[in-house]
């Protein structure tokens, strides 16, 4: 398959073209960045993204050697390597001793595979406990409960340690890119919110927080081994403040949008976003009036849409 080259302001914009001249998902297609826009402060980007793809070449499917099947008159090489299958064949054969192996065979435990609806199920009905579920969920249920309920009676770590912890590292992480900054932390009920504040901080942020997710993931993986098995706080990773301002202007983004909705009577469909994202935009359409929220695609290519109500 030939190759198509694509440009755009950002690398997700160039993709989403050349997906667009391919006709295809992006788990079915192969990229190659050529050039990547520089990125200026709070995230900002500068210049154009060029990017290279192509359909996945599919291989033909790799030919299975097919295994010589024994002869009746030939013996198995242990009872052990015995299946059920061999067992039925040397009972029709009139053999005593093909009848006690397969005996033997269905008296060995065969462990039941997963089933796949209950996992399905876990994901999208977490929040009402599992209601609904088969008897045999119910009752991995209950096993469940006793290492949470033990969870929830875990030692709290001492905030002020929660504190030292996470600032510690990321004063040390910044200045590990030759940043300096000031960390300043608080208590927000169950959430531990750290800013960072100084100078040309873009580095630590990324186009669309990808950075700042980034470095807040590895914050808090540091503070849980810091913690021991002890219970620590959620941790929310900032940087001059960029979630708050970033968060209200989606919010006011999506009032807007509402509007458009509410006057056109027609869907607005948002760009690609992050599960964060997705939640406040759900959160603030389900307080304004005349229009739903609803998610649309897989991810990482996952978009709100709004609709009349």
């Amino acid at each position: 398959m030939e190759w198509v080259e694509t440009t755009g302001k950002s690398v997700d914009e160039a993709k989403e073209l050349a997906l667009d001249q391919l006709g295809v998902d992006e788990n079915e297609a192969e990229f190659e960045l050529i050039e990547e826009p520089k990125t200026g402060l709070f995230g900002r980007s500068r210049g154009t993204a060029r990017v290279r793809a192509r359909i996945l070449p599919r291989s033909p499917r790799a030919k299975t050697e097919r295994k010589r099947r024994p002869k009746k008159t030939e013996r198995p090489a242990s009872d052990e390597a015995l299946t059920p299958s061999t067992a039925r064949r040397t009972s029709e054969g009139g053999s005593s001793r093909g009848r006690n192996q397969r005996d033997s065979a269905k008296d060995s435990p065969i462990a039941p595979a997963p089933d796949q609806s209950e996992a399905d199920q876990s994901d999208a009905g977490g929040a009402n406990g599992g209601r609904g579920r088969s008897g045999s969920s119910q009752a991995s249920g209950a096993q469940d409960r006793g290492p949470r309920t033990a969870e929830r009676n875990k030692e709290p770590m001492d905030q002020a340690e929660q504190v030292t912890v996470l600032e510690e590292f990321l004063t040390g992480l910044a200045e590990s890119f030759g940043l300096a900054v000031e960390a300043s932390s608080a208590f927000d009920e169950d959430d531990l919110k750290v800013n960072l504040v100084g100078q040309d901080l873009g580095l630590l942020v990324g186009p669309r927080l990808a950075t700042l997710d980034a470095i807040q993931e590895i914050a808090r993986n540091n503070l849980q081994r810091q913690a021991a098995g002890r219970e620590y706080a959620r941790v929310t990773v900032d940087v001059g403040g960029i979630r708050e301002r970033r968060s209200a202007a989606l919010t006011e983004f999506v009032a807007d949008a509402a509007d458009q909705v509410r006057t056109n009577g027609t869907d607005v469909v948002f760009e690609v976003m992050s599960s964060a994202d997705r939640k406040q935009v759900h959160d603030v359409a389900g307080e304004l009036e005349g229009v739903v929220s609803a998610s649309e695609g897989e991810d990482p290519r996952r978009r709100v849409v709004l609709r009349p109500a």
